[in-house]
């Protein structure tokens, strides 16, 4: 037994070491996906859902694109630190794109959980939901980026917005 909890402290501890900044993060969204499968099946039954293996399989995917997700960030970062370095600057940027999308994640998972406690039935307390909503959307107008004011409209040079195509 004890050999069993030195390899799993020493494994957690390399992954911590290796994750950094990134660990409490994943760490929550790992937790976070397991915690909201068990309930989104169970809350199923509440919802006169039916549970299918297409729809677990569909669940476990759509959990580990998440995590892939990370891992854009990740390369994102990566990338910006790379042109940093290129161009001469001394500046680290640690993993802030993929801490941003692991940290909403988390909460929309956060707030898949409370929802289908609420469809179970557990009480929930009044301000709990929407101090999480609440949290989500600083985050997301904490990183919005700036729109552009006139991306309907034709630019300078006669060309129309790439993002409709008009």
């Amino acid at each position: 037994m004890e050999k069993v909890k030195v390899t799993v402290i020493a494994v957690m501890s390399a992954l911590m070491s290796w994750l950094g900044v990134l660990a409490v993060p994943v760490f929550l969204l790992v937790g976070c996906n397991l915690i909201d499968y068990a309930t989104g099946l169970v809350a199923a039954k509440y919802r006169n859902d039916s549970i299918s293996s297409y729809k677990g399989i569909r669940g476990i995917i759509k959990k580990v694109c998440m995590w892939l997700l990370v891992v854009v960030g990740s390369w994102i970062d990566i990338l910006i630190q790379y042109a940093i370095d290129a161009a001469g600057i001394e500046f680290t940027f640690p993993f802030v794109v993929a801490t941003v999308v692991a940290v909403w994640l988390v909460v929309n998972e956060v707030i898949s959980i409370l929802e289908n406690m609420i469809d179970i039935g557990v009480e929930m307390p009044p301000f709990l939901l929407p101090l999480v909503k609440n949290i989500k959307k600083a985050v997301e107008d904490k990183t919005k980026a700036e729109d552009d004011a006139d991306a309907d409209e034709e630019d300078e040079d006669g060309e129309r917005d790439i993002k409709t195509g008009h």
